[in-house]
Protein backbone atom coordinates (compact mmCIF):
# COMPACT_ATOMS: atom_id res chain seq x y z
CA UNK A 1 0.00 0.00 0.00
CA UNK A 2 1.27 3.25 -1.31
CA UNK A 3 1.46 6.25 1.31
CA UNK A 4 -1.01 8.10 -0.71
CA UNK A 5 -3.50 5.27 -0.36
CA UNK A 6 -2.54 4.98 3.45
CA UNK A 7 -3.23 8.78 3.30
CA UNK A 8 -6.75 8.43 1.36
CA UNK A 9 -7.43 5.92 4.33
CA UNK A 10 -6.77 8.05 7.08
CA UNK A 11 -8.74 10.87 6.08
CA UNK A 12 -11.74 8.55 4.83
CA UNK A 13 -11.69 7.15 8.21
CA UNK A 14 -11.49 10.89 10.18
CA UNK A 15 -14.28 12.07 8.24
CA UNK A 16 -16.76 9.35 8.71
CA UNK A 17 -15.23 9.21 12.62
CA UNK A 18 -16.55 12.86 12.21
CA UNK A 19 -19.42 12.61 10.66
CA UNK A 20 -20.66 9.75 13.41
CA UNK A 21 -19.84 12.22 16.14
CA UNK A 22 -22.03 14.88 14.82
CA UNK A 23 -25.15 12.57 14.29
CA UNK A 24 -24.45 11.27 17.75
CA UNK A 25 -24.27 14.58 19.30
CA UNK A 26 -27.10 16.01 17.58
CA UNK A 27 -29.26 13.06 18.38
CA UNK A 28 -32.35 14.38 20.40
CA UNK A 29 -32.58 12.31 23.67
CA UNK A 30 -36.02 11.97 25.15
CA UNK A 31 -36.20 13.94 28.77
CA UNK A 32 -38.17 12.17 31.46
CA UNK A 33 -39.38 13.27 34.88
CA UNK A 34 -37.70 11.43 37.50
CA UNK A 35 -39.70 12.80 40.33
CA UNK A 36 -40.99 16.19 41.89
CA UNK A 37 -41.69 17.24 45.63
CA UNK A 38 -43.84 19.78 46.66
CA UNK A 39 -43.13 21.76 49.94
CA UNK A 40 -45.32 21.29 52.98
CA UNK A 41 -44.45 23.81 55.66
CA UNK A 42 -44.76 23.23 59.09
CA UNK A 43 -48.00 23.50 60.94
CA UNK A 44 -46.91 26.53 62.76
CA UNK A 45 -46.98 28.43 59.60
CA UNK A 46 -51.16 27.47 59.47
CA UNK A 47 -53.14 30.61 58.48
CA UNK A 48 -56.79 30.50 58.45
CA UNK A 49 -58.85 33.21 57.54
CA UNK A 50 -58.82 35.26 60.89
CA UNK A 51 -55.29 35.40 61.23
CA UNK A 52 -55.48 36.76 57.28
CA UNK A 53 -57.69 39.61 58.59
CA UNK A 54 -55.35 39.83 61.82
CA UNK A 55 -52.25 40.28 60.00
CA UNK A 56 -54.38 43.17 57.30
CA UNK A 57 -55.77 45.06 60.30
CA UNK A 58 -51.99 45.08 61.88
CA UNK A 59 -50.84 46.20 58.57
CA UNK A 60 -53.52 48.70 58.15
CA UNK A 61 -54.53 49.35 61.64
CA UNK A 62 -56.06 53.15 60.33
CA UNK A 63 -57.84 52.69 57.27
CA UNK A 64 -60.60 51.07 58.15
CA UNK A 65 -62.11 50.66 53.98
CA UNK A 66 -58.85 48.69 53.25
CA UNK A 67 -59.74 46.39 56.35
CA UNK A 68 -63.23 45.84 54.95
CA UNK A 69 -61.85 45.37 51.05
CA UNK A 70 -59.57 42.91 52.32
CA UNK A 71 -62.06 40.82 54.55
CA UNK A 72 -63.98 40.90 51.32
CA UNK A 73 -61.62 39.37 49.27
CA UNK A 74 -60.23 37.04 51.68
CA UNK A 75 -64.33 35.84 51.97
CA UNK A 76 -64.41 35.21 47.61
CA UNK A 77 -61.36 33.83 47.14
CA UNK A 78 -61.16 30.53 46.98
CA UNK A 79 -58.88 29.73 49.86
CA UNK A 80 -59.83 27.81 52.41
CA UNK A 81 -58.45 27.96 56.57
CA UNK A 82 -55.20 25.42 55.70
CA UNK A 83 -52.87 27.86 53.54
CA UNK A 84 -49.59 28.87 54.84
CA UNK A 85 -47.71 32.16 55.53
CA UNK A 86 -44.22 33.24 55.74
CA UNK A 87 -42.12 33.40 59.07
CA UNK A 88 -41.69 37.21 58.05
CA UNK A 89 -45.32 38.04 58.93
CA UNK A 90 -45.42 35.96 62.05
CA UNK A 91 -43.09 38.11 63.83
CA UNK A 92 -43.77 40.97 65.94
CA UNK A 93 -44.57 44.30 64.67
CA UNK A 94 -41.71 46.08 65.75
CA UNK A 95 -39.08 43.71 63.57
CA UNK A 96 -41.19 44.42 60.24
CA UNK A 97 -38.32 46.25 58.99
CA UNK A 98 -35.64 43.52 58.93
CA UNK A 99 -36.54 41.51 55.55
CA UNK A 100 -33.28 40.51 54.52
CA UNK A 101 -32.72 37.48 57.12
CA UNK A 102 -36.35 35.97 56.68
CA UNK A 103 -36.17 36.13 53.31
CA UNK A 104 -33.45 33.51 53.02
CA UNK A 105 -34.97 31.80 56.19
CA UNK A 106 -38.23 31.40 53.97
CA UNK A 107 -35.82 30.30 50.51
CA UNK A 108 -34.00 27.64 52.37
CA UNK A 109 -36.77 26.58 53.99
CA UNK A 110 -38.85 25.59 50.66
CA UNK A 111 -35.62 24.80 48.38
CA UNK A 112 -34.04 22.59 51.16
CA UNK A 113 -37.02 20.33 52.15
CA UNK A 114 -37.94 19.78 48.41
CA UNK A 115 -34.67 19.07 47.16
CA UNK A 116 -33.63 16.89 50.12
CA UNK A 117 -37.06 15.06 49.72
CA UNK A 118 -36.24 14.85 45.86
CA UNK A 119 -32.90 13.40 46.06
CA UNK A 120 -33.87 10.81 48.47
CA UNK A 121 -36.43 9.32 46.64
CA UNK A 122 -34.97 9.65 43.23
CA UNK A 123 -31.81 8.21 44.27
CA UNK A 124 -29.78 10.69 42.32
CA UNK A 125 -26.46 11.85 44.10
CA UNK A 126 -25.77 15.22 44.36
CA UNK A 127 -23.07 14.78 41.90
CA UNK A 128 -24.95 13.62 38.88
CA UNK A 129 -26.45 16.77 38.71
CA UNK A 130 -25.26 18.02 35.27
CA UNK A 131 -27.90 21.72 35.96
CA UNK A 132 -29.33 23.64 37.98
CA UNK A 133 -32.15 25.73 37.38
CA UNK A 134 -33.94 28.09 40.10
CA UNK A 135 -36.66 30.57 39.99
CA UNK A 136 -37.87 33.17 42.28
CA UNK A 137 -39.58 36.11 40.77
CA UNK A 138 -39.37 38.59 43.59
CA UNK A 139 -36.39 37.71 45.39
CA UNK A 140 -32.59 37.07 43.84
CA UNK A 141 -30.10 38.16 46.74
CA UNK A 142 -26.46 37.78 46.01
CA UNK A 143 -24.95 34.93 46.06
CA UNK A 144 -27.82 33.40 43.96
CA UNK A 145 -30.30 30.92 45.08
CA UNK A 146 -28.86 28.17 42.50
CA UNK A 147 -24.75 28.99 44.54
CA UNK A 148 -27.29 28.15 48.12
CA UNK A 149 -28.33 24.73 46.66
CA UNK A 150 -24.91 24.59 45.34
CA UNK A 151 -23.26 24.85 49.21
CA UNK A 152 -26.20 23.26 50.91
CA UNK A 153 -26.04 19.99 48.47
CA UNK A 154 -22.52 19.51 47.48
CA UNK A 155 -22.95 19.59 43.83
CA UNK A 156 -20.36 18.65 41.09
CA UNK A 157 -17.68 21.43 40.61
CA UNK A 158 -18.58 21.11 36.81
CA UNK A 159 -22.14 21.75 37.30
CA UNK A 160 -24.01 24.80 35.19
CA UNK A 161 -26.27 26.95 36.92
CA UNK A 162 -28.78 29.33 36.31
CA UNK A 163 -31.12 31.41 38.35
CA UNK A 164 -34.23 33.29 36.85
CA UNK A 165 -35.89 36.03 38.39
CA UNK A 166 -39.32 38.25 37.01
CA UNK A 167 -41.03 35.46 34.83
CA UNK A 168 -43.92 35.49 37.36
CA UNK A 169 -46.34 32.18 37.92
CA UNK A 170 -45.67 30.42 34.71
CA UNK A 171 -41.74 30.19 35.91
CA UNK A 172 -42.32 26.91 36.93
CA UNK A 173 -42.99 25.42 33.11
CA UNK A 174 -40.72 27.69 31.54
CA UNK A 175 -37.58 26.27 33.43
CA UNK A 176 -39.10 22.67 32.06
CA UNK A 177 -38.95 24.34 28.47
CA UNK A 178 -35.21 25.86 29.20
CA UNK A 179 -34.26 22.67 31.16
CA UNK A 180 -35.11 20.51 28.18
CA UNK A 181 -33.27 22.31 25.21
CA UNK A 182 -29.99 21.88 27.86
CA UNK A 183 -30.46 17.88 27.89
CA UNK A 184 -32.03 17.13 24.31
CA UNK A 185 -28.75 16.65 22.53
CA UNK A 186 -26.65 15.19 25.89
CA UNK A 187 -27.53 12.79 28.35
CA UNK A 188 -27.77 14.43 31.52
CA UNK A 189 -29.95 15.71 35.14
CA UNK A 190 -31.32 18.84 35.55
CA UNK A 191 -32.42 20.18 39.44
CA UNK A 192 -35.54 22.19 38.73
CA UNK A 193 -36.38 24.38 41.80
CA UNK A 194 -39.01 27.36 41.53
CA UNK A 195 -40.23 28.61 44.52
CA UNK A 196 -41.39 32.45 45.52
CA UNK A 197 -40.53 35.02 48.30
CA UNK A 198 -44.23 35.73 50.24
CA UNK A 199 -42.85 37.82 52.92
CA UNK A 200 -40.12 40.34 51.72
CA UNK A 201 -42.98 40.89 48.96
CA UNK A 202 -46.28 41.95 51.50
CA UNK A 203 -47.61 45.37 50.48
CA UNK A 204 -47.67 47.60 53.61
CA UNK A 205 -50.11 50.47 51.23
CA UNK A 206 -53.15 51.17 51.08
CA UNK A 207 -53.55 50.56 47.31
CA UNK A 208 -56.72 48.37 46.29
CA UNK A 209 -54.87 46.99 43.24
CA UNK A 210 -52.12 45.71 45.38
CA UNK A 211 -53.59 44.62 48.18
CA UNK A 212 -55.03 41.52 46.37
CA UNK A 213 -51.66 40.23 46.29
CA UNK A 214 -51.72 39.61 50.21
CA UNK A 215 -54.84 38.30 49.89
CA UNK A 216 -54.05 35.05 47.76
CA UNK A 217 -50.54 34.55 47.64
CA UNK A 218 -49.51 32.03 50.03
CA UNK A 219 -45.93 30.50 50.83
CA UNK A 220 -45.22 27.41 48.37
CA UNK A 221 -42.13 25.42 46.68
CA UNK A 222 -41.26 22.68 44.16
CA UNK A 223 -38.50 20.90 42.84
CA UNK A 224 -38.16 18.54 39.80
CA UNK A 225 -35.55 16.10 38.15
CA UNK A 226 -35.39 16.35 34.37
CA UNK A 227 -33.27 13.29 33.07
CA UNK A 228 -32.04 12.65 29.45
CA UNK A 229 -30.34 9.29 30.38
CA UNK A 230 -32.22 6.66 28.12
CA UNK A 231 -31.10 3.97 31.24
CA UNK A 232 -33.27 6.11 34.11
CA UNK A 233 -36.73 5.40 31.69
CA UNK A 234 -38.25 2.40 34.23
CA UNK A 235 -37.85 4.67 37.08
CA UNK A 236 -39.40 8.19 35.30
CA UNK A 237 -42.56 8.88 36.17
CA UNK A 238 -43.77 10.76 32.56
CA UNK A 239 -41.83 11.85 29.36
CA UNK A 240 -41.79 14.85 28.12
CA UNK A 241 -43.63 15.47 24.82
CA UNK A 242 -43.59 19.07 23.67
CA UNK A 243 -43.23 22.69 25.43
CA UNK A 244 -45.02 26.15 23.67
CA UNK A 245 -44.30 29.19 25.06
CA UNK A 246 -46.05 32.65 23.55
CA UNK A 247 -44.83 36.34 25.23
CA UNK A 248 -47.58 39.00 25.43
CA UNK A 249 -45.64 41.60 25.99
CA UNK A 250 -45.96 44.04 23.05
CA UNK A 251 -48.99 44.81 24.03
CA UNK A 252 -49.11 47.41 26.96
CA UNK A 253 -52.36 46.34 28.35
CA UNK A 254 -50.69 42.44 28.70
CA UNK A 255 -47.52 44.11 29.71
CA UNK A 256 -49.20 46.09 32.59
CA UNK A 257 -51.83 43.65 33.74
CA UNK A 258 -49.70 42.27 36.59
CA UNK A 259 -46.91 44.75 37.40
CA UNK A 260 -44.38 45.98 40.68
CA UNK A 261 -44.68 49.07 41.15
CA UNK A 262 -44.39 51.89 43.67
CA UNK A 263 -48.06 53.32 44.96
CA UNK A 264 -48.78 56.70 45.60
CA UNK A 265 -46.85 56.53 49.07
CA UNK A 266 -44.13 54.78 47.78
CA UNK A 267 -44.78 51.49 48.87
CA UNK A 268 -43.80 48.92 46.76
CA UNK A 269 -46.18 45.91 45.38
CA UNK A 270 -47.42 43.76 42.47
CA UNK A 271 -50.26 45.50 40.89
CA UNK A 272 -53.60 42.78 39.84
CA UNK A 273 -54.90 45.59 37.82
CA UNK A 274 -58.75 45.28 36.24
CA UNK A 275 -57.62 44.25 33.01
CA UNK A 276 -56.11 41.21 34.32
CA UNK A 277 -58.37 38.82 33.45
CA UNK A 278 -59.58 39.95 29.97
CA UNK A 279 -55.87 39.99 29.28
CA UNK A 280 -55.51 36.41 30.41
CA UNK A 281 -58.25 35.32 28.53
CA UNK A 282 -57.16 37.22 25.30
CA UNK A 283 -53.76 36.05 25.63
CA UNK A 284 -54.72 32.41 26.48
CA UNK A 285 -57.11 32.23 23.23
CA UNK A 286 -54.11 32.99 21.34
CA UNK A 287 -51.48 30.98 23.18
CA UNK A 288 -54.09 27.72 22.66
CA UNK A 289 -54.09 28.89 18.74
CA UNK A 290 -50.36 28.10 18.70
CA UNK A 291 -50.64 24.66 20.36
CA UNK A 292 -53.59 23.53 19.06
CA UNK A 293 -52.29 22.21 15.86
CA UNK A 294 -49.48 20.14 17.99
CA UNK A 295 -51.72 18.37 19.84
CA UNK A 296 -55.80 17.90 18.77
CA UNK A 297 -56.23 15.17 16.96
CA UNK A 298 -57.44 15.10 13.45
CA UNK A 299 -61.41 14.67 14.17
CA UNK A 300 -61.01 17.71 16.84
CA UNK A 301 -59.55 20.02 13.94
CA UNK A 302 -62.28 19.23 11.57
CA UNK A 303 -65.08 19.56 14.23
CA UNK A 304 -63.11 22.86 15.27
CA UNK A 305 -62.99 24.43 11.72
CA UNK A 306 -66.54 23.24 10.95
CA UNK A 307 -67.87 25.05 13.69
CA UNK A 308 -66.53 27.99 13.08
CA UNK A 309 -67.42 27.94 9.73
CA UNK A 310 -71.16 27.26 10.41
CA UNK A 311 -70.71 30.57 12.29
CA UNK A 312 -69.23 32.13 9.64
CA UNK A 313 -71.74 31.41 7.16
CA UNK A 314 -74.67 32.49 9.40
CA UNK A 315 -73.16 35.92 9.96
CA UNK A 316 -72.54 35.45 13.29
CA UNK A 317 -68.97 36.73 13.74
CA UNK A 318 -69.21 37.00 17.29
CA UNK A 319 -69.97 33.05 17.87
CA UNK A 320 -67.06 32.48 15.41
CA UNK A 321 -64.74 34.00 17.80
CA UNK A 322 -65.99 32.19 20.73
CA UNK A 323 -65.22 29.22 19.37
CA UNK A 324 -62.38 26.84 21.04
CA UNK A 325 -61.68 23.10 20.10
CA UNK A 326 -62.44 20.59 22.68
CA UNK A 327 -58.99 20.15 24.69
CA UNK A 328 -60.15 17.45 26.91
CA UNK A 329 -59.70 15.21 23.52
CA UNK A 330 -56.17 15.69 22.87
CA UNK A 331 -55.64 15.10 27.66
CA UNK A 332 -56.79 13.29 30.06
CA UNK A 333 -55.90 15.68 32.76
CA UNK A 334 -55.21 19.37 32.30
CA UNK A 335 -53.08 21.39 35.32
CA UNK A 336 -53.54 25.17 34.80
CA UNK A 337 -52.51 28.05 37.19
CA UNK A 338 -55.04 28.40 39.65
CA UNK A 339 -54.22 32.04 40.33
CA UNK A 340 -57.60 32.95 42.02
CA UNK A 341 -61.28 32.33 41.68
CA UNK A 342 -61.75 34.23 39.38
CA UNK A 343 -59.07 32.94 37.12
CA UNK A 344 -60.26 29.66 36.99
CA UNK A 345 -63.85 30.64 36.37
CA UNK A 346 -62.29 32.85 33.51
CA UNK A 347 -60.07 30.04 32.07
CA UNK A 348 -63.13 27.68 32.49
CA UNK A 349 -65.60 29.82 30.84
CA UNK A 350 -63.20 30.60 27.67
CA UNK A 351 -62.37 26.45 27.24
CA UNK A 352 -66.20 25.44 28.12
CA UNK A 353 -64.90 22.82 30.70
CA UNK A 354 -66.56 20.80 32.69
CA UNK A 355 -66.46 21.43 36.81
CA UNK A 356 -64.71 17.81 36.84
CA UNK A 357 -61.80 19.61 34.93
CA UNK A 358 -61.33 22.70 37.18
CA UNK A 359 -61.55 20.29 40.08
CA UNK A 360 -58.02 20.21 40.52
CA UNK A 361 -57.46 23.64 39.87
CA UNK A 362 -60.38 24.99 42.85
CA UNK A 363 -58.91 22.08 44.93
CA UNK A 364 -55.00 23.45 44.88
CA UNK A 365 -56.51 27.12 45.10
CA UNK A 366 -58.53 26.16 48.43
CA UNK A 367 -55.87 24.08 50.01
CA UNK A 368 -52.70 25.68 49.31
CA UNK A 369 -53.62 28.97 47.63
CA UNK A 370 -51.95 30.83 45.02
CA UNK A 371 -48.16 29.62 45.50
CA UNK A 372 -47.11 31.21 41.85
CA UNK A 373 -44.87 29.61 39.80
CA UNK A 374 -44.92 26.21 41.95
CA UNK A 375 -48.89 25.64 41.60
CA UNK A 376 -49.11 23.50 38.86
CA UNK A 377 -47.14 20.87 40.37
CA UNK A 378 -49.34 20.82 43.63
CA UNK A 379 -51.72 20.22 41.32
CA UNK A 380 -50.21 17.66 39.65
CA UNK A 381 -49.45 15.85 42.96
CA UNK A 382 -53.65 16.44 43.64
CA UNK A 383 -54.07 13.54 40.83
CA UNK A 384 -51.47 11.52 42.11
CA UNK A 385 -52.59 11.93 45.35
CA UNK A 386 -56.32 10.61 43.50
CA UNK A 387 -54.57 7.50 41.65
CA UNK A 388 -56.00 9.29 38.33
CA UNK A 389 -52.97 9.20 35.96
CA UNK A 390 -52.74 5.83 33.88
CA UNK A 391 -50.07 4.51 32.05
CA UNK A 392 -50.26 6.75 28.91
CA UNK A 393 -52.43 9.27 29.88
CA UNK A 394 -51.63 12.40 28.86
CA UNK A 395 -50.91 16.02 31.04
CA UNK A 396 -51.24 19.28 30.58
CA UNK A 397 -49.50 21.65 32.30
CA UNK A 398 -50.77 25.81 31.15
CA UNK A 399 -49.15 28.46 33.47
CA UNK A 400 -49.18 32.15 32.58
CA UNK A 401 -47.82 35.09 34.27
CA UNK A 402 -46.41 38.60 34.35
CA UNK A 403 -45.04 40.00 31.43
CA UNK A 404 -47.89 38.89 29.90
CA UNK A 405 -46.64 35.60 29.15
CA UNK A 406 -48.18 31.60 28.70
CA UNK A 407 -46.57 28.23 28.85
CA UNK A 408 -47.68 24.60 27.71
CA UNK A 409 -45.61 21.36 29.13
CA UNK A 410 -47.48 18.16 27.86
CA UNK A 411 -46.31 15.47 29.42
CA UNK A 412 -47.33 11.09 28.59
CA UNK A 413 -47.30 9.04 31.74
CA UNK A 414 -44.50 6.24 31.30
CA UNK A 415 -46.60 4.45 34.54
CA UNK A 416 -49.61 4.42 36.70
CA UNK A 417 -49.72 6.98 39.34
CA UNK A 418 -49.17 6.64 43.02
CA UNK A 419 -48.78 9.08 46.17
CA UNK A 420 -45.27 9.47 46.94
CA UNK A 421 -44.33 9.22 51.09
CA UNK A 422 -43.87 13.12 50.66
CA UNK A 423 -47.19 13.88 48.81
CA UNK A 424 -48.37 17.90 50.22
CA UNK A 425 -51.84 15.75 50.14
CA UNK A 426 -50.96 12.72 51.86
CA UNK A 427 -52.55 14.00 55.07
CA UNK A 428 -55.68 15.44 53.85
CA UNK A 429 -56.31 14.03 50.24
CA UNK A 430 -59.57 11.89 51.62
CA UNK A 431 -61.28 15.50 52.63
CA UNK A 432 -60.86 16.34 48.89
CA UNK A 433 -62.92 17.90 47.13
CA UNK A 434 -65.01 20.11 49.09
CA UNK A 435 -67.79 22.27 48.27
Amino acid sequence: MTEVQLLGITISILLVSTVLLFIRRRRRFPVMLLGYSCHLPDSDRRCTLDLCEYLGARMNIYDFEALEFMRLIYRKSGLGEETYMPPYLMQPVECLSIKHPTAIQEAKEGLFSTVSALLCKTDVAPQAITHVVVACSLFSPSPSLSSLLINRFGFSESVKTYAFSGMGCSAGTMCVDFATRLLRYQPGYALIVVTESMGVNWYFGNNRHMLVTNCIFRVGSAALILTSDPTQRPKAKMELVLTQRTHHGADDSAYGAAIQMDDEDGMVGVALTKDLIRVAGTSLRRHISTLAPHVLPLSEMVRYAYRVGKSYLAGDKKSASLQVPDFTKAFEHICFHAGGKAVIDSVGKLMKFEHGVLEPARMTLHRFGNTSSSLVFYELAYFEAKGRIKKGDRVWMLAFGTGFKACSVVWRALKDSSMDPDNPWINCIHRYPVS
